[in-house]
């Protein structure tokens, strides 16, 4: 990089090495530099809620999710309880979509194209069901400050549950393919191995620090409303490798999976979105939300007429290049695209 033959972000790699194996890897970031935290000074909610969602495109609903949260936290505003429970429904779809997306680049990466194409065709119909269910094939804007802007009918949810119902009947024989190829366990197994006490020390989150023993997961640890009340696991494993951080996308797969099939079934009725309270005094407030790749932080300063004087959004790659760096140490360089895509970080989340 930054110039890549694909439709990629930019970011600089150089490599240190002694033959075919990696000595030493220096990442450089900061070519999508957009400016948020500046645009967010002095912008209204409803624009620093589009900036927010905007962050990093394929974590757009987390995004929004974590602004509204640390909005309402400020100003002491409680969602509505279908709001509520829509929001989740969009992070779990958000969810497996990209998990659907990584199982099969990291496949892709190991020139084992036919899982790919499968995984391809999955996640291209949870983003149609997403545009049937939400209106946006991205439900980008869909969270705001308050609730939600779109209601979900009899229609989405049939969609939604026929999903459900698809990915069900279908992944499990991906899942298998994976599982009983030599070629790609060849590839995967041992490959780019972040060992635990680095994952803790570094608070990585999501996939990488779950594969590496880091139990963190801000649905269960600081869990927040709906996932307080639903049922489901966190899958950790303690390997750290590539073939790790694949297993646990496959398993996060297999509990958002109920998860939505729990909220589709305790979804209350009621109001969609409340009006927040009138301009006061100046407000901070911060949420924790959990993306896809791990736990999303925002914090923000409101001043008196609800205006954002400050806005901080984290994402979770900033605790995760680092140890892309360590992952890919002694490695061939032919195993650097697997490790960079077993770790898919942000670097439009990255370069603020």
């Amino acid at each position: 990089g930054p110039v890549h033959a694909g439709i990629i972000e930019p970011g600089h790699f150089r490599f240190t090495a002694n033959g075919e194996t990696v000595v030493r890897l220096e990442k450089r970031l900061g070519y999508v530099h957009k400016g948020i935290e500046g645009l967010m000074a002095g912008a209204t909610l409803d624009a620093a809620s589009k900036l927010a969602a905007r962050t990093s495109g394929d974590s757009t609903v987390a995004y929004g999710l974590g602004f509204a949260r640390a909005v309402e936290s400020a100003l002491g505003a409680e969602a509505p309880a279908r709001a509520v429970c829509l929001r989740a429904l969009m992070a779990e779809l958000e969810r497996i979509a990209n998990h659907l997306g990584d199982f099969g680049a990291i496949c892709n990466d190991a020139s084992f194209a036919l899982i790919q194409a499968h995984c391809a065709m999955l996640r291209e119909k949870v983003l149609r069901t997403a545009q049937t269910a939400f209106g946006h094939r991205l439900m980008r804007d869909r969270i705001v400050p308050g609730g939600v802007t779109a209601d979900i009918g009899s229609d989405g949810i049939g969609a939604i549950r026929a999903l459900v119902a698809d990915i069900k009947a279908r992944f499990p024989e991906l899942v298998e393919l994976y599982d009983n190829t030599a070629s790609l366990q060849d590839r995967t197994v041992t490959t780019g191995t972040v060992k635990p006490h680095l994952a803790r020390q570094y608070a990585a989150g999501g996939y990488v620090g779950r594969a590496s023993g880091r139990t963190f997961d801000v649905r269960k640890n600081l869990a927040y409303a709906p996932y307080d009340k639903l049922a489901f696991d966190v899958p950790v494993l303690e390997t750290g490798d590539v073939n790790a951080r694949v297993w646990i996308r496959i398993r996060e797969i297999e509990q958002s999976l109920s998860l939505i099939a729990q909220l589709l079934d305790s979804m209350p009725h009621g109001a969609l979105r409340i009006g927040l309270p009138p301009a006061g005094g100046p407000r901070e407030g911060m949420a924790l939300v959990e993306g896809f790749r791990g736990d999303i932080l925002v914090w923000l300063r409101l001043d008196a007429d609800h205006r954002v004087a400050r806005c901080h959004l984290r994402d979770p790659s900033w605790f995760q290049w680092p140890l892309l760096e360590a992952a890919i140490e002694d490695n061939i360089v032919a195993d650097f695209p697997l490790c960079n895509k077993s770790f898919n970080c942000s670097y439009s989340g990255h370069d603020l």
